[in-house]
Parts: structure tokens; sequence; C-alpha cells
């Protein structure tokens, strides 16, 4: 009888060995002065400066990218997801004011495909550089029997640092106060699961299909990945007295907004004020779907919002001009229950 090895049971430590050899030019690609280590050891070390603040607040988030990730195995195309992955938790820190140190991942998959694995790897990394963090460490996991072959799970971890005097946490928010939209990419990395019924179930469209008036196929529309807003709002809230910030995720305006709102605010938001990215209309054509629950659950064309106070509002669209990046003035703040309404 032929003796057993780990292999035989379905995970190549070998294989493994090597992924990491190939992946270590690129994540030391994304290394800070800060990071201490290099990848492969049983942890990553950061050293923070901690001389630059007076109170340093360590931010942290984590998220995964959803049932996005069966249209990037479905496409056989990967190399944008990572990029996903690492917008879904930077984003979410960097509302805090929060400059991202570093990140981290965890890839999980039945059986370790090298060209594959390296592509995801590789938008992990072109996200770390747009968002100017570390990729400082991660896991990879081989679980044979547990994920059926081609398919695989991602999830990401990232940490930040904010002067604890200048977080931004949406309390000194009050009425008369101005909301700026900046564009989105188009779906971002929520609403996966309504998007793909409607476009495969109900309209009964394939991946490859071409829509009528789009620039790409479906798939690729699907995948374009989500916007990493890090470096427009770090310069933003160094030059503009930014009173809130809100990651426009699952829950779409309607329901991330309130996040930020002190008790007594409302925020009132004009519809038309911001173009629509085809997408949407689509979407809500095709699923008959209430505009209500569009703004819900979509983005809408809106990836972050920032509030500030309206005579910050030219300053601050100016300073967004400069930058490239594509913003609306798109509501204000006005007295009422914490949620939001449309106008």
């Amino acid at each position: 009888m032929p003796r057993l090895t780990y292999k035989t049971a379905g995970v190549d430590i070998e294989a493994g060995d090597e992924f990491v050899r190939t992946i270590k030019p690129l994540v030391r690609s994304t290394f800070r002065p800060e990071v201490l280590t290099d990848i492969g050891g049983f942890s990553g070390l950061f050293g923070l400066e901690a001389k630059k603040y007076k109170e340093p607040v360590l931010v942290s988030g984590t998220d995964g990218v959803g049932t996005k990730l069966k249209i990037a195995i479905e496409m056989n195309q990967h190399d944008t997801i990572g990029i996903d992955l690492v917008a879904m938790s930077v984003n979410d820190v960097v509302v805090t004011g929060a400059e991202p140190l570093f990140f981290l991942d965890y890839f999980a998959t039945g059986k370790l495909q090298p060209q594959t694995s390296v592509e995801i790897i590789r938008g992990i990394v072109k996200g770390c550089r747009l968002a100017g963090c570390a990729l400082l460490g991660g896991e990879t996991a081989e679980m044979p029997s547990f994920y059926p072959e081609g398919v695989y799970n991602l999830a990401g971890f990232a940490v930040g640092v904010v002067e604890k005097s200048r977080v931004i946490d949406g309390s000194r928010i009050k009425t008369g106060d101005v909301i700026i939209g900046f564009a989105s990419s188009g779906l971002h990395s929520n609403g996966f699961s309504l998007a793909r019924k409607i476009s495969f179930e109900v309209a009964g469209h394939k991946l490859t299909d071409r829509i009528p008036g789009w620039t790409h196929r479906l798939g690729e529309e699907l995948l374009t990945p989500t916007k990493i807003y890090v470096k427009t709002i770090l310069h933003l809230v160094r030059n503009v007295d930014v009173k809130g910030l809100a990651h426009i995720t699952g829950g779409g305006l309607t329901g991330n907004i309130p996040r930020i709102l002190p008790e007594g605010c409302q925020a009132q938001i004009k519809r038309g004020s911001w173009p629509v990215p085809v997408v949407f209309g689509w979407l809500e054509k095709q699923g008959g779907i209430a505009i209500e629950e569009m703004y819900r659950v979509f983005n809408m064309g809106i990836g972050m919002v920032a509030v500030v106070g309206p005579g910050q509002a030219d300053r601050a669209m100016e300073r967004l001009k400069r930058l490239g990046e594509p913003a609306f003035l798109i509501g204000k703040v006005i007295p009422g229950e914490k949620k939001v309404v449309y106008e």
C-alpha cells in the first residue's frame, strides 16, 4: 500500500512555496519605508513613525468582494478582482481621515492554479499601489474538497493611522452643509447578487453579450474595478475642512450617508445632479426594479460622499477639479430625521 502524503490529499506544499517565490517581487514593489520584514515570515512588521503624531489612532477595516467573484471566475479574468478587494477596505479606512498604511489578504482555493493565483495577486498589488499602502502579508490556503475546482474566495484587511484631533466622524455636520459626490467607476463591488439575477436569469444574457450602446461586453462592464479614492481624499482633507465622509457600498446612498449624520440632520439628495452610468438604468429597466430599491442597493454612480460647510464647497470642488476627480454638488443637509430624502 503506497504511503499517503499531503499532496495525495490534494495539498501541494511545493506549489505553494513556488507561488510565494513568484509573487515576492510583486509584493516588495508595494513596500513603504516602514516595512521591516520580507514576505514568508509568520507575521509582518511595520514600524509606525509615532513621532509624526501627538496621539496616533489606528484605524482598521476588512471586507471581501461578494459574488463579483463569480463573474471573475466565469470570465476567467482575475487581474482586477484584487483591486476591488483592496478598494473595499482602504476606502472604508480613509473616510475617517486615516492614511492606509498596510494591507493583508486571505486567498483560499481548492487547488492552487499558478497563473490564476499570480493574476489575483497582481490586482491586489495594483490596488495597494493606488492606495499608497504596503502589502504586508497574507495567507494562501489550499483547501481541496472544500472549494470546487477553479473556485476561490478572497478577504482583505487594511490598517491606517490618523491624528486623534483630525479624526473625521461626521459629528460636526450641521444644517446647511453641502454634500459632494465623487463619481464611481460603475457597480464597484456591491449589489452583484441582484445584478447577476437580472443579467442572467431575467434578461437571459451571457457574459460575452454586447449590450446596445455599451462600450464593453456585459462581463467586462460588471468586472470594472472599484475606484480607490484614498489619495484624493487625503489631499482633500489636508486642504479643506471636511466634516464627514461616506463610502457608498452596499446600501447605496440611502443606507450609507445616515451612518455619518448627527441626530436632527437629514441628507437631501437631488437626483439628476450627476450623470448615472448606463449600467444602472439598464439593470433598472431589465429587472423592473423600483427606483427606491435601486438607490438602496447600488451606488448609482456615486462611490464616495464628502460633507463640507457651505463656505468650503467651492474650495473643495476646485481642489477636486485640479486632481482630475469627477465630483458633483449632489445635495445638502437639512433639519429632520437621520435619513436620506430625494428630490
